[in-house]
């Protein structure tokens, strides 16, 4: 015997048949699920870091500096993709690079994610002189290129992994507030709205259960492919010596750490390079998956 409630059975039935036509569309798009695929890993490598890393991550082998990958005639099975320059692991401090890409990600994501639909809210809702004032603003920051807005920001702060995330957040703000801005102004004159209005829902209500609920689709797209940029934008703070500081094990700041040594030592740049590459290719790959599976527009018939 259940204790379910037709009620909740009902329920369940239908988010279970919506996740079924979400899966449905989603891979339809191969490429996305390469790089679902991926982005999985990269987050099975980062939770597992301490296990799969055979060294430690800032340990210097003094006696095994700039040592070439396994594969290679002078390479050595203990260090499979070499060393740099002062005899720290690649493979390991790749391993624990995950880590910090997913946590600039994530953490990057939510601030702009939080704001963003806080401000879109207040000024798709109200409308009149609050979105003239907060849209002003977001333009304001539009106007500047992200990447120097965001060194302007972190010279501002100081250098360093925290500074670099506030300030690339504070850059992907306008993106999120006016996609949901647009999205609260398309939603507030239909029917339901109308009706929990009559119903006596107060403001607070009307924004946050009964509107925003259905504005998430194109924040959750732009949400995934804010998540690629962000990983791309730390990579080139710490590559500028503005983010995270060595000896950490952050991609972008091995990139920096590297660059005078490209042509005698191509993996030291090579590798850390190629792990941007593919990380930002995989969750570009996931977001337009989503996009389709989430876009009623582009779902076909």
């Amino acid at each position: 015997m259940t204790d379910m409630t037709p009620e909740r059975l009902s329920t369940w039935t239908i988010r279970r048949r919506m996740l079924a036509e979400f899966w449905f569309y989603f891979r339809q798009n191969r490429g996305a699920v390469a790089g679902l695929a991926v982005f999985v890993l990269l987050v099975l490598t980062a939770v597992f870091a301490p296990l799969l890393a055979p060294h430690d991550p800032i340990l210097q082998y003094r006696d095994a500096l700039l040592v070439p990958p396994a594969w290679t005639a002078e390479g050595s099975a203990e260090y499979l993709l070499g060393t740099d320059a002062v005899g720290r692991d690649i493979l390991s401090r790749l391993i624990f690079g995950a880590r910090y890409s997913l946590f600039i990600g994530i953490v990057v994501v939510s601030i702009a994610l939080v704001g963003g639909i806080l401000i879109g809210l207040l000024a798709g809702f109200f409308g009149a002189w609050v979105d003239a004032v907060l849209m002003r603003v977001m333009d304001v920051i539009l106007a500047f290129p992200s990447l120097l807005l965001a060194l302007v920001l972190v010279a501002v702060l100081g250098p360093g992994l925290t500074n670099a995330m506030i300030a690339i957040a504070i850059v992907y703000q306008p993106h999120f507030a006016r996609l949901t801005r647009a999205a609260v102004m398309a939603e507030k004159n239909r029917e339901y709205v109308t009706a929990a209005q009559v119903a006596g829902a107060g403001r607070m209500r009307l924004m946050f259960k009964t509107i925003l609920p259905n504005c998430l689709a194109p924040l959750i797209v732009q949400a995934t492919l804010s998540f690629s940029s962000a990983v791309l934008d730390s990579a080139a703070l710490g590559f500028l010596g503005m983010g995270a500081q060595p000896p950490a094990p952050e991609w972008g700041t091995m990139l920096a750490e590297a660059r005078e040594f490209i042509l005698r030592a191509w993996w030291v740049v090579t590798l850390p390079g190629l792990a941007i590459l593919v990380s930002v290719l995989a969750i570009n790959l996931m977001g337009d998956g989503l996009r389709d599976a989430l876009d009623p527009k582009l779902k076909r018939s």
